[in-house]
């Protein structure tokens, strides 16, 4: 699903160059939830910000769903990310004017579908995250929990082929940012691929797939096995 090979980023300015990722390599499955971790500065932002298509690579490759991004124009990658990412910022990011309903059909319109199909996915999506109910609200009159959930709501409702999420959990209380993460696992359970940058060792052990970010290189954390009981060593011998 993607698949990133020696993907190298390098800033330049007229004094330095800055190597953000050095032969970053990783293929995430579909059906995957990977959690993305490392110190300030890593590179895991750059990373993300290059799987979502938001930013180009300086050499390397490049993948989506079997797409070679490399040689994509602007338009196509526009037209890429639209059909097949899904973005959660920790900062919401939502219209503070517009209600509820409206902020999830924001990125519809930009699809061309019709009204019907649109209204169906909004509330399916509204609906998924427990917020029905609430779809005429404005985004000020809802908690940073609720808020996050309608953003999650946003991305569902494009039927992406997987989720970026930037810190989902952020800027929320330990009950909310629960409550979130929670709402992230039953939709990966339900077959959405979801890539997650986190601080938060907690929530990135709970994440089936860990990778470890630092100067720009990716290592996978590998989980290790329970130790056996006593009781299932003795069963042994």
């Amino acid at each position: 699903m993607l698949k990133m090979t020696n993907i190298k980023k390098v800033f330049r300015t007229e004094i330095v160059e800055t190597h953000a990722l050095r032969d970053f390599s990783l293929t995430v499955n579909e059906g995957d939830f990977v959690a993305v971790t490392g110190p300030s500065g890593s590179g895991k932002t750059t990373f993300l910000n290059i799987a979502g298509l938001l930013e180009t690579f300086s050499s390397g490759q490049y993948f989506l769903d079997n797409v070679d991004v490399s040689n994509l124009n602007d338009n196509q990658r526009s037209k890429l990310r639209n059909e097949k990412i899904g973005f959660i910022f920790q900062s919401f990011n939502l219209i503070p004017d517009l209600n509820l309903f409206d902020n999830v059909d924001v990125p519809l319109r930009y699809r061309k579908m019709n009204r019907q199909e649109r209204k169906e996915r909004i509330e399916h999506a509204l609906e998924t995250v427990g917020l029905a109910a609430r779809m005429k609200h404005l985004p000020m009159q809802l908690s940073g929990g609720q808020q996050q959930r309608v953003a999650i709501a946003r991305a569902l409702a494009g039927e992406p082929r997987f989720l970026l999420a930037d810190e989902p959990t952020g800027n929320l209380d330990s009950a909310m940012a629960e409550s979130v993460m929670q709402l992230l696992e039953s939709i990966n359970q339900s077959g959405t691929t979801i890539i997650m940058v986190t601080h938060d060792p907690k929530l990135a052990e709970r994440a089936p797939r860990n990778i470890f970010v630092k100067d720009g290189e990716v290592s996978e954390k590998l989980k290790s096995s329970p130790k056996p009981t006593k009781e299932a060593v003795s069963a042994l011998a």
